[in-house]
């Protein structure tokens, strides 16, 4: 199988996943809604972030972070046929990466019509894993948990590890002059 397959292959099994389980949470728990997955330490916690990572909201730049999201999508599929012939670990790192991003840019592109709550483009992303962490005061704020995050949160995370711990196996630009 081809490594462009292998990518298509591996992204689409955790975009169903990721969408598998969000729809889930969304239709069977109500907002706020938390059950104990792991004794105290892991709850399934159902939460809606409008915004970025962490809930990080660009008030009324819903529609541009949407478009940003697509545009950041398509640069990575036309990177991963770049990385073709690259050694394995970088490829599944763009790959996990992309998977997060679709994941994510289908709750904000068409959650809002699904499920009747926001216009074309202005969904919220689903969250339900929330992490206990000890109490810590972050610029005057208290934390108990680590943010509620989802499968796609996760996926582009773990990429983004993998991609700064193997990026000395990306090809150099003298490299894919070479191939060219």
């Amino acid at each position: 199988m081809s490594a462009m397959r292998q990518s298509v292959l591996i992204v689409s099994i955790l975009v169903a996943l990721d969408q598998l389980t969000k729809v889930l949470v969304k239709t069977s728990m109500m907002l706020g809604e938390s059950h104990p997955l792991v004794g105290s330490i892991i709850n399934l916690t159902f939460v809606e972030n409008p915004g970025m990572a962490f809930g990080i909201s660009w008030g009324d730049g819903k529609l541009i972070l949407t478009l940003l999201t697509i545009a950041i999508a398509a640069v990575l599929v036309w990177y991963l046929r770049q990385l073709s012939s690259a050694h394995w670990a970088p490829r599944l790192a763009v790959t996990l990466i992309l998977a997060g991003a679709c994941g994510n840019l289908i709750d904000r592109a068409l959650y809002g019509v699904l499920f009747n709550d926001g216009a074309l483009f202005y969904g919220k992303v689903v969250d339900f894993i929330q992490v206990d962490i000890p109490d810590v005061t972050w610029f005057g704020d208290l934390h108990t948990h680590f943010p509620v995050f989802n499968i796609a949160d996760s996926c582009v995370t773990v990429g983004v590890i993998l991609l700064l711990l193997t990026g000395n196996k990306l090809p150099s630009t003298s490299d894919e002059r070479a191939a060219a």
